[in-house]
Order: C-alpha cells, then structure tokens, then sequence
C-alpha cells in the first residue's frame, strides 16, 4: 500500500496558497469578508503561510446558522482565511485520497454528481427489479474523530500534514445533539468521544467520502453487490431476490456499527424499480424520472421569494438569470415538461418574460425588471 510524506511544503507554497484563494473566492468574490481578504491578498497569504510554516495557524471561530428544508441541519461556516487553507490543504491531499474512492461514489467530485448518480441508478434498475434504499441517521453530527484521523493515516503519513489536519478536526464546532450506543460502550462513552464535522466545510466534503470509503470497498469487494452507488449517507443496492437484500441490509448495519454509524429506520426500505425510487430529488423510473414532489414544493417557495426580492428592487436581471436557469436546469433533467410551463406562466404573471439566447440558456427581458 503506497503512503505519503512530504506534502507539507507542497501545501503551503505560496503558488498553491493562490490557487486555494481563487477557488475559495468562486461565487463569493462581493462578499465582504472576501473583498477585504482580497484587498491586500499578497499580504495575506504570506502571513498565511508563515503561520502554517511555523505552525502558529490557530482555526478561527465558526458562524452556525440552521437550515429547515429539505430537513432541519446546522451549517457551519469557517472565516474565509480558514476557506483559503482548507482548499490548500485538499488541492495536495485530495487526488491522494480521490484514487482510492470506488467508480460508483458520487458527492463531491469531478465529473460526478447528482445527475450521474441517478443516470447509474437507471442502468442498474434496468437490470435488477429490485433496490434497497438506505440512508445513515445524523450522518455528519456522528462522524468520529478518532476513527476518521485513523482513517486519514491509512494513506497521509507526513507529520506536519498530519498536525494540519488535526488541528482542523479538532477544531470543529459542537454539532448537532447526537447520542447513540454500540457495543463495549459503557454509559460515558458517546460522551468522551468526540464526534461531528460541519457541513459547510470542504474538507468535511471529502472527509466523509473517506470515512466511508473502506465501507464502499466491503460492499463491492466482500458482500459483491453487483449494483452499488453512494452520494454522501445516501446509498442504493440492487439485487435480484427481496431475501438476498434483506440479508445484505443486516450486514451493511453490522458494519458501520464498526464506523459508529446507524441506518436510519425509517429511510431503508426495500423498492420494486418499476414503481420509480425517491433518490436525490427524484422520483426514479427504469425509463424516466420525475421531479420529487418535496423539490416542486421547495421551487414554488424560491419562485415566490425570488418574485417579492424583484419587487423591492433586490435582485438584478442578471442575478435571476442565473437563479432561473440553475433551478430549470434542474427540473429539465426530472422531464417535467407541463412544471415547466407552469413556471413560465407564473413569471410571465409577475411582469417576467425569458427568451431562449443562442447559448441555449434563458434571458430575462430587461425591460420587465425595471
């Protein structure tokens, strides 16, 4: 098994340092605190690197706020001075990590997805006539220090990497209220271990993806489901007989009972394909999918928001294009031609009308925004 050292000096050159603040500042180049980092970036980034050279680097404090939809979950975000060091330190270390991940896990990485993930879905539904769906209770608030640092260690072998990963880790904030038993626990030990990583953070991204990623390889290589895909705690297997994935279910449990992980009850259940699948937003067929009706819910609320946000003279033309065409997107995929149509017709009700650009993206007049 090939490890790794010497990566340190790879991840705090200043050439690396720039390139992790170009892509931490993707989308957020007005925000404040990114100007501000970016007003005097030379100055900045040397401070940066000095202080991981030295290992001064302190984690700052995180900004938590609670999201309620699709379901209630903490975010958490880093300073933008730790964004920078967090895409420093997985420009290195990522395609480490990204070699060892199995063709069929798709969060988080180039050239997946979730349309690749439900396009792999409907090669494998129709082959097999039935899935079991299976999704992990709580899955980020449970992620365990100790098992992932070791985890990391399976493949990182350079020492001050290691110090900077720690130090990363350690310095996640509480997370979400989650306490489960698994055996040789005594009544303290959910308590003195600890456990969670925040959502908002790149790192966490990858992380969780190799915290399951020996789980991946169990489920290919040791049970050998012919028909295996993960996006993030949500993961699918097919298989020919209800009997055989009942047994499989057993076994994935046991295993992550090892990961200090637990299914969630009411989330793993048995489909026939035929039926259509709820998978990422989707309702999945062998042949087509349909839009979730939780998203068409959720898109009516952000057509409403977006709507009273163009009355009050808060959102640009520009700035709508862009919300537009990623949401209808989006639901193209789901072959939802007639929500579609509703769509225009509720814009076109609001004083909005979209012409198709040679692009093939939408434009709104501007005209109808002033």
């Amino acid at each position: 098994m090939k490890t790794y050292n010497n990566l340190y000096p790879q991840i705090t050159s200043f050439d690396n340092l720039l390139l992790a603040a170009k892509n931490a500042r993707k989308g957020r180049r007005f925000q404040k605190n990114v100007a501000a980092f970016d007003f005097q970036l030379e100055r900045n980034l040397l401070q940066l690197q000095e202080e991981l050279q030295s290992k001064a680097y302190q984690p700052g404090e995180y900004h938590s706020f609670m999201i309620y939809d699709p379901k209630e979950r903490m975010i958490s975000a880093a300073p933008y001075r730790d964004r920078v060091v967090h895409h420093a330190l997985m420009n290195i270390t990522g395609p480490i990590f990204e070699r060892t991940f199995i063709y069929d896990s798709y969060a988080n990485r180039v050239g997946k997805g979730t349309h690749a993930a439900i396009r792999r879905f409907q090669e494998y539904a129709c082959r097999f006539p039935y899935v079991l769906k299976c999704d992990i209770r709580k899955f980020f608030p449970s992620i365990d220090h100790e098992l992932l640092k070791e985890e990391i260690r399976w493949k990182v072998r350079c020492p001050e990497t290691l110090w900077l990963i720690d130090r990363i880790i350690d310095n996640s904030n509480p997370q979400e209220e989650h306490l489960a038993y698994f055996p040789g626990d005594d009544l303290f030990t959910p308590h003195e271990r600890r456990h969670g990583l925040p959502i908002g953070n790149l790192t966490s991204q990858w992380w969780v993806n190799l915290y399951l990623n020996r789980f991946d390889h169990f489920v290919k290589e040791e049970l050998q489901v012919p028909g295996y895909i993960r996006y993030v705690d949500d993961f699918v297997l097919f298989g020919q007989e209800k009997a055989q994935l009942r047994i499989w279910a057993k076994e994935i449990g046991d295993y992550l009972a090892g990961l200090r992980l637990l299914l969630h009850p009411n989330k793993t259940q048995i489909y026939r394909v035929e039926d259509g699948v709820p998978f990422l937003g989707f309702r999945v067929f062998p042949r087509y999918r349909l839009v979730g009706k939780q998203n068409i819910r959720r898109y009516r609320r952000f057509l409403r928001k977006k709507m009273k946000m163009r009355k009050e003279g808060r959102l640009s033309p520009e700035r709508l294009e862009l919300a537009l065409n990623s949401w209808l997107g989006h639901i193209r995929f789901g072959q939802s031609q007639r929500l579609e149509y509703q769509v225009f017709w509720y814009l076109r009700s609001h004083g909005v009308n979209l012409f198709k650009h040679p692009s093939g993206s939408w434009r709104v007049l501007e005209q109808q925004c002033k």
